[in-house]
């Protein structure tokens, strides 16, 4: 059967699907049901469904995908390997000789609509999301293996992990101001109100300490340090803090060590358009928190908290009245909200019952055989659960691009084509409560993963609000993101005015985490604003699959190390040598990776095997052992654009207790130990027969 006839199938059965679907929709379960799935936006209406993959394999360079018998391609277009001095991604506009390492022009009839997938393949997705979305956890990941299985993948497994799962207790929590007697719940309800019990179910701290705390409130702001100096006398006391600016677990590990007793969160309008609500957060660094290294007693270790701290996330509208603010991020420009006098003294009496018990998470992982190298692993992962369900369940974009590039790559493996490399499909549980199912798979699979994975692609949240396309990604994998996002940056037909690539290496919740974290594995993933562009994803894991040459670029590594490096007031010169030989020795190696990617007559099976495992181990390099709670251990990831700097330096200088040095000597192993690592990828291509020293 050849790849049209198998589209033209597909098409039919898209086709009886969509009128199930359509059928299925017109005779909801009343308007409640219609009202889902209209908040929903149906997830996947707001795919793109004309990605073809047929199409996208038939593109120029991308000849070798093919599953006919033929010879390589002789012709592929020649490559320029770039070490340009302006760094990053201005080579990619600035410097002539760069070229990129597929700079085709974009056909004409990129934008497909109407196609037979266009049309039918999003009703279908339309009813697997709707089937899904009543579903409790077992049933919900049995659906979804099986779904897998009928859609062609031959090797599906459920994995079951037991762990402590925190929970709200039998009453929300209680914030009673003690100057008034007032009684109010996280939303800023009174506690009397009858329908207090049920509106906010969710708005808890996981594994946050339980009891009650009476003591006086401080503004701190955004929790910095710098914030944190400002506070006086703060033994024991509710530090009042706003969400952003540094990672959450980051900002409470410094209330503790000052000494305070409790935290109330609540979100700036200033900052975001989240509105007067309340909302759920963890405290869960990743994984089973009862595995977590910590004093067992005999038997499980039953512990329901994982700080000494009483947090409780609230809203904006309750912050206001705790601050006695004037306004509640109001006005233009936006005034943010701050306790009105330092002399203002609340004292608050805050009680909080949240509970914990053992039960079972559970993944799915669906695997796509490579042809040439089926022991390397690319990896690509979404999430079948949130803080909320229903109609507020942000799970299922993601859910939705995966099943759809599913679908399209097994359409092409019933035509004789197969990946390179092995795919591997996950979808997480566990990711609210801090991303527990990748975290326990990843752990117990370490070993192998160690060895095998080579590149892991998200799908935590390929759809937000606001904002453009944009990526996040390993320094190896920024020059492959930005490459994608400019074929595919439609807004820029015209001449003029064009948004460069949005690509970045910053922190990001999911469970990219334990991936990039942990492992450092390279990682990408994709954001778009209002619709998710599936075959964006798609070519990201098409191209890790199948190049024969890993598409990481050691350069960017080391571009990234001397950014990082530039403004840090604490580099010291012996750093910024040490950085500078790092990236001498990538540019020379990444003219060297060019060569065998490209010549057909170069192209030494095990000597291209090699080279891609040197390619795959170079951020392992940049690990380090026990950083502050929540920051990474791969210090190639920041904490923001605005701070380029290495997290640990930063947490260095800011925090006097926290040791310069050491941090400073963390650093400059990982960047010697990554030279070295180059290095010996270099003598992967020494021309004579000496053995290197």
């Amino acid at each position: 059967m050849n790849t049209k006839t198998s589209f033209n199938l597909l098409c039919i059965f898209c086709f009886i699907f969509a009128k199930m679907a359509y059928r299925k929709v017109r005779a909801g379960h009343g308007p409640l049901h219609v009202r889902d799935l209209e908040s929903e936006e149906l997830h996947a209406a707001s795919l793109e469904m004309e990605w073809d993959m047929e199409k996208e394999l038939e593109e120029p360079g991308l000849d070798r995908f093919h599953s006919s018998g033929g010879g390589m391609d002789p012709d592929l277009e020649s490559i320029q390997p770039s070490a340009s001095p302006h760094g990053r991604f201005e080579r990619l506009q600035e410097d002539p000789n760069y070229v990129s390492r597929f700079s085709r022009a974009v056909p004409k009839g990129q934008r497909r609509s109407g196609t037979c997938l266009a049309k039918y393949l999003l009703a279908g997705l339309a009813v697997y999301l709707d089937s899904l979305s009543g579903l409790k956890e077992v049933p919900k990941v049995k659906y979804i293996a099986q779904r897998w299985e009928g859609l062609g993948l031959k090797d599906v497994q459920v994995t079951n992990h037991t762990a402590l799962l925190s929970c709200p207790g039998p009453a929300l929590s209680r914030i009673i101001i003690k100057s008034s007697n007032q009684c109010y719940v996280p939303s800023g309800a009174r506690c009397d109100q009858p329908s207090t019990a049920t509106t906010e179910p969710f708005g808890f701290a996981a594994y946050s300490a339980v009891g009650s705390l009476e003591a006086e409130v401080v503004d701190v702001q955004y929790g910095s340090p710098e914030d944190l100096r400002r506070a006086q006398n703060v033994s024991n006391k509710i530090a009042l803090m706003k969400l952003g600016q540094a990672p959450l677990i980051y900002k409470l590990s410094l209330l503790e060590e000052l000494g305070f007793g409790g935290s109330l969160l609540y979100v700036d309008p200033c900052d975001s358009s989240f509105g007067n609500k309340t909302f759920g957060v963890t405290l869960n660094p990743g994984g089973n928190p009862s595995s977590q290294e910590a004093p067992r007693t005999t038997g499980r270790d039953d512990r329901h908290h994982l700080t000494s701290l009483l947090v409780q996330p609230i809203s904006a509208s309750l912050a206001k009245l705790l601050l006695s603010a004037p306004a509640m991020g109001q006005g233009r420009p936006c005034v943010p909200m701050a306790m009105h006098s330092a002399s203002v003294r609340t004292i608050i009496n805050l009680t909080i019952e949240n509970q914990a018990a053992f039960k079972t998470v559970q993944n799915v992982i669906g695997f796509l055989k490579g042809k040439t190298n089926p022991d390397r692993y690319v990896l690509a992962g979404s999430r079948h659960g949130s803080w909320y369900e229903g109609a507020l369940a942000d799970w299922g974009n993601g859910a939705a691009v995966m099943t759809q590039i599913i679908v399209s790559m097994m359409a092409q493996v019933r035509a004789g084509w197969q990946p390179d490399r092995t795919i591997v499909f996950c979808s997480w549980g566990g990711t609210s409560l801090g991303n527990i199912g990748s975290f326990e798979w990843g752990k117990e699979n370490a070993v192998v993963l160690q060895s095998r994975a080579v590149a892991y692609v998200s799908l935590h949240s390929p759809v937000r609000t606001t904002g453009s396309l944009q990526s996040i990604a390993s320094p190896s994998l920024q020059q492959l993101a930005s490459d994608i996002q400019k074929k595919h940056l439609v807004s820029c037909s015209g001449g003029g005015g064009c948004p460069g690539p949005n690509v970045s290496s910053l922190q990001t919740p999911g469970d990219t985490s334990f991936f990039s974290n942990q492992l450092a594995i390279p990682t990408v993933e994709y954001t778009y604003s209002d619709i998710p562009k599936t075959e964006i994803t798609a070519e990201a894991i098409l191209r890790l699959a199948t190049d024969p040459v890993l598409p990481f670029y050691p350069l960017d590594i080391a571009l990234d190390v001397q950014n990082k490096l530039k403004d840090d007031p604490l580099s010291q010169q012996d750093l910024v040598n040490v950085a500078a030989s790092l990236r001498d020795s990538s540019a020379f190696f990444q003219s060297e990776i060019m060569r065998p990617a490209n010549d057909p007559k170069e192209r030494d099976p095990a000597h291209v095997r090699m080279l891609n495992d040197v390619l795959r181990d170079l951020e392992k390099s940049f690990l380090i052992p026990n950083p502050p709670p929540g920051l990474y251990r791969n210090i190639l990831y920041g904490l923001s654009k605005q701070t380029p700097c290495f997290s640990i330096s930063k947490d260095a200088q800011e925090v006097p207790w926290h040791s310069i040095n050491r941090s400073q000597e963390l650093v400059s192993y990982t960047i010697r130990s990554a030279e070295k690592v180059v290095q010996s990828g270099i003598d992967l291509f020494e021309n004579d027969n000496e053995t290197p020293l």
